[in-house]
């Protein structure tokens, strides 16, 4: 497992559009996913710890976003055929066990990924009601193990900022991860 910083938030940068299958059988776009006031576009997977020691902090974040009027989705991007726990079933057991108030989909092609510069999970992007970009930063301070409970709160912090002004903090600490789990060319 290697384990990645995201790069610097590229503010303003226009969202990457795309059209993806969730785990609730809809095609998922940005303009379907959007919230009056922005969206949160996370690439999560299932098997990664950085992941699972943030899950219950995510749904937490993520519904609390919603009455900023921030929607989130989250993108799985790992090749499943070389971890089985990204599966498609899996994606469903996980958002299920989990309460996930957010479409959970498959970039089975890995092209959205790509086309995002995703390097991690978790690896954040949040957008204002323009879907300009204005965060790429962490959730919290959390790694393989969960942060202390009263801890910062990076990532809602920065998305209710953003829901309020348009825009994001200047100072964002990059978000670490595992690297995406990528197919062999």
């Amino acid at each position: 497992m290697v384990s990645l910083e995201t790069p610097v938030c590229e503010f303003d940068a226009p969202i990457v559009d795309f059209s993806l299958p969730g785990i609730d059988g809809k095609v998922w776009t940005p303009e379907k996913a959007r919230g009056e006031n922005g969206l949160l576009v996370m690439f999560i997977c299932n098997h990664c710890p950085y992941v699972k020691s943030i899950r219950d902090r995510l749904v937490r974040d993520t519904r609390e976003l919603m009455d900023y009027g921030v929607n989130s989705v989250a993108i799985m991007s790992n090749d499943p055929a070389e971890y089985e726990e990204d599966s498609f079933e899996n994606m469903q057991k996980v958002a299920a066990e989990f309460g996930f108030p957010f479409p959970y989909l498959l970039d089975e092609t890995q092209e959205v990924a790509k086309a995002y510069g995703a390097v991690c999970t978790p690896d954040f992007f949040g957008y204002n009601k323009d879907l300009q970009l204005q965060y790429r930063g962490r959730l919290d301070a959390s790694r393989k193990e969960a942060a202390a409970e009263d801890v910062k709160r990076d990532l809602f912090d920065a998305m209710k900022q953003v829901a309020e002004t348009g825009r994001g903090p200047v100072q964002q600490i990059p978000s670490m991860g595992c690297s995406i789990k990528w197919k062999a060319d």
